[in-house]
């Protein structure tokens, strides 16, 4: 875990290595701006002592045809330094979406069980967004302001070091606010995000959840515990702001009396002959100019405090290792031709409670495998350690007698098709939904595939056929229909081992028929693990397993269950009579 600026601010700096080139354009750039507003203060002093008071008409042509041209280059250099960094730091800021977004796709299932939807959202979207403020506006503000704060107390010391030193006195004053308020702005923003946090999280599950919100009529409840998680933030959010604006004055308050001082030192010296009043006012412009940096870094101290606070939270979830990983030197697994072997399997969560324990089990090729028991006995943990979407604490797991911890995930997993119970389609079209994960597959598998799911009279009916798009989940398409598309994505994989977990649970009878028969051609030939609780799917698999506590209890056909007299029939008899 990340705790210092320090190492915050050297991973910014690496992830600001590729763009060097840019960098260094633009620094040179800013430098240029600096020298361009140090020309147009130190002109101060000939405008007031060649034109207004000697009253001299070539200074007078002469200094004003400069000051254009002054101008026109300091605004060449503005633009070229600005955008420059403004690209480098949206530059930075996509390549840190798309690492966080690469990071979350190879973490584990119980990743995601500990850290909310709305959380990694927040984390991608918002705090990456603070992340590019303070990288892009804020690396601008502060390059450029040191820049000009050089140059222009360069002038200062040119005209009158005495006065440059009095003025130097100012700066740790200033600089004291910054720092002090600097720590108030980081804890204040890390508060603001994980709050915003949990807006996203009530947003994402009210949005998610909206029928059953409707159902219950709890619109007003939810609208209450919004409202009451919008008032903590606001709560945080108004004190931030308190600050931000105390600050300003603040600064400005400092600054005045150091100009009041500079101002009474200065004429002392004007009248008494020591300096000329073009002089003054050329050094008076000088710090006047060169304060505004010191004042902007106050304003932009909130951002960067923000931003370091948003790059903590990005970093914290960047730097957590996949529980899950290919080994180093893991093999490729060969194509499946002999049996799925469970050895001693035990598996337990992060908090160590036990939720499969002893696990012995061998599934020979083309063999249909169905798992039933009460809830939470362990049958899909049991099925989710096959992909390795969870790993066995215990025991092994050998494919062809290959220890799958032994192999790339990737081969592994390309070997394994899934229909679950909560149907995941994406908001896509229908032919996207299908060939996911087979993008490579011809038109004539993709209609094969869709047929022999019973989906391809419904998909010819929809608007646009195959290149309808079908809405978030699905929404656009029935029950029955969403999960007969996920079985013809499954079929067009054409994977030899299949997983199905509930396919058919939450169906009506007349979907249920449908896609009963649709998967019955997708277990054609395929090792296929069946998790059911509607007995009557699975009286004809080749072997029944009851898993109770963690165990299997009994192994056998239908009917060998039946005669046994025990958890099988317990749950066949609470079905059917």
């Amino acid at each position: 875990m990340i705790t210092t600026n320090k190492e915050i601010l050297a991973r910014i700096y690496r992830a600001l290595k590729p763009y060097r080139a840019k960098l260094l354009i633009s620094m040179v750039a800013m430098a240029g701006v600096a020298i361009c507003t140090g020309a147009q203060t130190y002109m101060v002093k000939d405008f007031l002592d060649k034109i207004f008071i000697a009253k001299n008409d070539f200074y007078l042509y002469s200094l004003t045809i400069i000051l254009v041209l002054v101008f026109g280059i300091k605004g060449l250099f503005y633009y070229t330094y600005h955008f420059l960094l403004e690209k480098v730091g949206l530059s930075v800021i996509m390549d840190y979406r798309a690492k966080i977004f690469e990071h979350i796709h190879i973490q584990p299932l119980s990743f995601f069980h500990n850290h909310p939807t709305g959380t990694l959202i927040s984390r991608i979207i918002s705090d990456v967004t603070l992340m590019q403020q303070a990288v892009s506006s804020a690396l601008v503000g502060i390059l450029r302001d040191f820049f000009s704060v050089v140059v222009l107390m360069g002038v200062v010391f040119y005209l009158n070091w005495k006065l440059a030193l009095f003025s130097f006195l100012v700066l740790p004053v200033a600089a004291y606010p910054i720092i002090k308020f600097s720590k108030i702005f980081r804890r204040l923003s890390t508060r603001s995000q994980e709050e915003t946090a949990q807006v996203s999280n009530m947003l994402y599950e009210t949005i998610t959840g909206n029928r059953i919100v409707k159902a219950f009529n709890m619109e007003q409840h939810e609208n209450n515990r919004y409202n009451k998680q919008l008032n903590t933030l606001f709560e945080v959010t108004v004190k931030d702001a308190k600050f931000r604006c105390v600050q300003h004055p603040l600064m400005e308050f400092i600054g005045g009396i150091a100009i009041a001082m500079f101002i009474w030192f200065g004429g002392k010296l004007v009248i008494n002959g020591v300096m000329t009043v073009g002089e003054f006012f050329a050094l008076m412009t000088s710090l006047v100019v060169a304060y505004d940096p010191v004042k902007r870094i106050g304003k932009v101290n909130s951002t960067v405090q923000q931003g370091l606070a948003a790059a903590t939270r990005v970093f914290a979830i960047m730097d957590i290792v996949p529980a899950i990983s290919d080994k180093a030197g893991a093999a490729v697994l060969p194509p499946f031709e002999n049996s799925i072997e469970f050895k001693g399997v035990g598996f337990h969560y992060e908090d160590g409670t036990e939720a499969l324990t002893d696990i012995n089990l061998q599934v020979p090729n083309g063999q249909t495998l169905a798992i039933v028991g009460p809830s939470g006995g362990g049958k899909t943990t049991l099925t989710n350690l096959i992909p390795r979407f969870l790993e066995v604490s215990k025991g092994a797991i050998e494919i062809d007698g290959c220890d799958i911890r032994q192999v790339t995930m990737r081969s592994l997993r390309d070997q394994i098709a899934m229909v679950t119970q909560q149907t995941i389609l994406f908001n896509d079209t229908v032919r996207n939904n299908i060939a996911y994960g087979s993008l490579d597959r011809s038109e004539t598998d993709l209609i094969k595939a869709a047929e022999a799911a019973h989906a391809l009279n419904f998909i010819k009916e929809l608007p646009r056929g195959f290149e309808t798009i079908i809405g978030e989940g699905g929404a656009r398409l029935s029950g029955g229909e969403r999960q007969r598309i996920s079985i013809a994505r499954a079929l067009l994989k054409n994977a030899p081992i299949l997983i199905l977990d509930e396919a058919t649970s939450a169906l009506d009878t007349e979907s249920e028929r449908e896609v009963q028969s649709a998967l019955e051609n997708l277990m054609k030939n395929r090792t296929t693990f069946v998790i059911a609780h509607r007995l009557s799917t699975i009286k004809n698999a080749d072997r029944i397993i009851v898993v109770k506590n963690g165990r299997i209890v009994e192994d056998g056909t239908h009917d060998e269950l039946l005669s046994l007299h025990g958890e099988y029939e317990l749950l066949y008899n609470m079905q059917y009579h």
